[in-house]
């Protein structure tokens, strides 16, 4: 007999998957490309996608005619094709609106409307504008500059700016707090390609802008030979964003301290912003920073309880209910009120793909169709990555992805639950979130490398007094502002216990990033103990898990180390590996008032790593080497210190320095250390931070490192003078190309294969010098800097390589020097 072939419904659920699970394959292999092909390329794998889809979902009977395996190929290759070709067209039209390298770093005058709420700091304001027309700043006759239509600025305070003195920008300290959203405004600004850090594991802000639809940033221009600011009308664009402002701000006036008033602007207008750091501290270690951000978590638990509420009003009408049922009512309900929770806080991305996600799953079951939870899933998936590719490169995406394939999984959309009462379904609601919170463990760990340990207490509390408590006071108080003082006193008693619960011991578990088949395995296991099987069939989700628990990030030989200088901007970061130990030489810049190299590069790469810090060495006091030091010892409490820093500096408050001096030396597992300046008297007679810089000379008998902080000529000689042998294979170039360093004497007596700078894109000081660059260049030097390269990597096994992060993992939205 021959066998049965599939029906025409089961056939067609069959190639429906495949072509579901075809389109995620094609859009992921898009974003694997360097760099794009034209737009006509994308457009044709798009129609020839589009077409074989349409060919198969007509010709049933000939397609029952062949195979299952072979329609399922071809549905899989014709949804690879149509997802992969849209995404590429869009990224190949979006690209095409890039800043003209040109443009950067020159005066322009631009026109345009205030495109979101502004965000203010002590340092100054953040805005972004749509930009209408623009002209050159001097008058100039000739063609307009072509800028593009969405722009980020930073209109900066003069005597806190960190950032504005960076990059030569002198700003006025009271006009920017009358800008507001949907304002049009006059500005003479200077505009640079967005520009990241780009480090292993690190946080992509390119693609972050990409995403955003941000072609340019840079900073408003105040000075005295400046055209001033001009606030030219208000108008009706973006009333949303301005609603949102004013919410914003009401809720600063009405509430007395400043970081609860953070939280609930959070909660009410989605303005993560508003939150301390501190605060945002505390909320990752205990495993809460989900419910104080409007999240896809967030904005499902809104649409959950929303439908509830819509659903309870429309049985209260015979007329309504005999003309939609309650059941559809509430979905629709839900799902729109959602969208418009989504829309007031700002339609940022996760909370735009989680409204596409509800819309899809609520169309489904209000068309009455009742597909089995994979292709639902799937489905939600393919809708969500085609309204936003990039999505499929972001954690949020993957968390709320696996979270959603838990809820179908575990059976949360049984219609007997939804026929149950208000206490069962209040029951089950609190259930699915303890199974969602226990199931994206594993994935926290491998996104993050860090899970709280005491985050399923703390969710315990925190998710039904944020959501039942905290959430309505602080939507309520819009209407009724006396309740958000109430709002804040809710918050307050929720963070005694969450900061109780962070200083716990062991409170938090990190681990380093596993390769990506570990990652699999550990979401499946996962997922598989949250499913509601025989605990027998559960458990078989443990071994999955064992890899990922047990990994260790490889390090170097007995004998061997490695550097990897970490791409922080203007500044120096090294850090430094042997077989069981590391150092890190210098921890990066201050940014901003409310950023520094630790918090956003430092520590989640030591995370990722899993590194437990010996030493920290500070070569000397500048803030480009010092800014992120606070973080890093916060993290790594057991690093020893060792600085020039003087008896008086702040840090010496956080853990006493031991004073670098020449002569000190110390051996880690076959490799080498010696401190070969300042000398004890230097410390009498330096003039300035710069000549009692810590240099460092790392050896294996093999291999020779120099890192030579910010050391000037004076210094240079000094050094020459003392030492026999200066040889290197790599020197960290002194004060990062300055033409006040790298002398020829100096270079000679050391003769590096390698030289790294590490230096900020269009930073203000013009590092590495042109002059400095042809010195180098004469002696035969590979000189490797940070913009083009981001993190390099050199292990010195192969002391003449090495390896760059920009090159390694290039992605067509990063930015490349033209």
């Amino acid at each position: 007999m021959r066998p049965a072939r599939p029906s025409g419904g089961a056939a067609a659920a069959s190639w429906a998957f495949a072509a579901l699970g075809g389109s995620l394959l094609g859009a992921a292999l898009q974003l694997q490309q360097p760099r794009l092909w034209s737009a006509g390329a994308y457009a044709a794998l798009l129609f020839a996608g589009l077409a074989g889809l349409a060919v198969l979902s007509r010709r049933w009977r000939w397609h029952l005619r062949m195979p299952a395996g072979l329609a399922m190929a071809l549905a899989l290759a014709c949804g690879a094709l149509a997802a992969g070709g849209l995404a590429g067209w869009r990224a190949a039209v979006y690209a095409a609106g890039a800043l003209d390298p040109a443009l950067e770093g020159r005066d322009l005058q631009v026109v345009g409307v205030v495109a979101q709420m502004p965000q203010r700091n002590d340092g100054g304001t953040r805005l972004r504008l749509d930009v209408e027309s623009a002209r050159w700043a001097d008058g100039r006759a000739g063609a307009a500059p072509r800028v593009p239509a969405r722009i980020a600025l930073g209109w900066y305070r003069e005597d806190s700016s960190l950032w504005g003195r960076a990059t030569e920008g002198r700003a006025a300290a009271g006009d920017a707090a009358a800008l507001h959203a949907g304002e049009r405004w006059r500005l003479t600004v200077r505009l640079k390609a967005p520009h990241g850090n780009l480090n292993p594991h690190g946080f992509d802000s390119e693609l972050w802008l990409w995403e955003q639809g941000v072609h340019a940033s840079g900073y408003v221009r105040t000075g005295a030979r400046d055209a001033a600011p001009a606030r030219l009308q208000s108008t009706w664009l973006h009333p949303i964003e301005r609603a949102r402002e004013a919410v914003r701000d009401a809720v600063f006036e009405r509430v007395a301290d400043a970081r609860q008033a953070g939280v609930i602007a959070a909660l009410v207008t989605g303005d993560q912003g508003a939150i301390d750091r501190s605060d945002w501290d505390v909320f990752r270690a205990t495993g809460v920073a989900h419910l104080m951000s409007i999240s896809g978590l967030h904005i499902t638990m809104f649409a959950w309880l929303a439908a509830h509420a819509v659903g309870a009003l429309w049985r209260r009408s015979g007329r309504l209910m005999l003309r939609v049922p309650a059941p559809q009512a509430a979905l629709a309900g839900g799902v729109l009120l959602a969208g418009l929770y989504a829309l007031f806080s700002g339609w940022g991305v996760p909370s735009q793909r989680t409204v596409w996600m509800l819309a899809t799953a609520a169309l489904l079951r209000l068309t009455g169709r009742r597909w089995p939870w994979p292709h639902v899933w799937l489905l939600i998936a393919a809708v969500v990555v085609a309204v936003d590719p990039w999505a499929l490169m972001q954690a949020g995406f993957w968390l709320s992805f696996v979270a959603v394939g838990i809820l179908f999984a575990t059976g949360f959309m049984r219609p007997a639950e939804e026929a149950a009462g208000r206490s069962a379904r209040l029951l089950a609601f609190f259930r699915e979130q303890w199974v969602i919170t226990l199931a994206l463990t594993p994935l926290s760990l491998l996104l993050f490398q860090q899970v709280s340990v005491v985050g399923l207490l703390a969710n315990a509390v925190a998710i039904p007094w944020v959501t039942l408590v905290v959430t309505p006071l602080a939507m309520l108080g819009a209407v009724a502002p006396p309740l958000w003082e109430l709002a804040a006193w809710a918050v307050q008693a929720l963070a005694l216990l969450l900061r109780w619960l962070a200083a716990l011991p062991y409170a938090t578990l990190s681990m380093a990033a596993p390769p990506v088949w570990m990652a699999a395995c550990g979401v499946a296991g996962g997922v598989l103990l949250a499913m509601r099987l025989p605990w027998s069939l559960r458990t078989l989700g443990l071994p999955l898990l064992l890899p990922v628990l047990l990994w260790h990030a490889p390090r170097p030989a007995a004998g061997q180390f490695e550097l990897l200088a970490a791409d922080i901007g203007q500044g120096n970061a090294i850090l430094v590996r042997t077989a069981t130990h590391s150092l890190l030489y210098d921890a990066g810049p201050r940014y901003s008032l409310e950023s520094d190299a630790g918090h956003r590069v430092l520590v989640p790469l030591l995370r990722a790593f899993d590194e437990r810090l010996d030493m920290l060495v500070l070569s000397h006091r500048d803030s480009d080497h010092t800014g992120g030091a606070p973080a890093v010892l916060a993290m790594q409490p057991q690093a020893a210190l060792s600085s020039s820093i003087e008896a008086t500096h702040p840090l010496q408050s956080v853990r006493p320095a031991r004073r670098c001096e020449a002569g000190q030396r110390w051996s880690w597992d076959g490799v080498d250390f010696e401190i070969l300046h300042p000398a004890a008297g230097d410390y009498l007679s330096f003039t300035k931070p710069n000549a009692i810089s810590c240099v460092l000379r790392i050896a294996n008998g093999g291999a020779t490192v120099l890192l030579a902080g910010d050391i000037e000529r004076l210094q240079e000689a000094a050094l020459v003078s003392r030492a026999a042998d200066l040889r290197a294979d790599v020197l960290l170039a002194p004060h990062h190309g300055s033409k006040s360093s790298s002398s020829a004497a100096f270079l000679e007596a050391v003769r590096p294969r390698i030289a790294l700078v590490q230096a900020g894109y269009r930073n203000r000081f013009g590092h590495p010098a042109p002059e400095v660059v042809e010195r180098y260049a004469a002696q035969g030097v590979k000189l490797v800097e940070s913009v083009p390269c981001s993190a390099v990597l050199w292990r010195s096994r192969e002391p003449g390589e090495v390896g760059c992060e920009r090159e390694r993992n290039a992605r067509y939205w990063h930015h490349r020097l033209p």
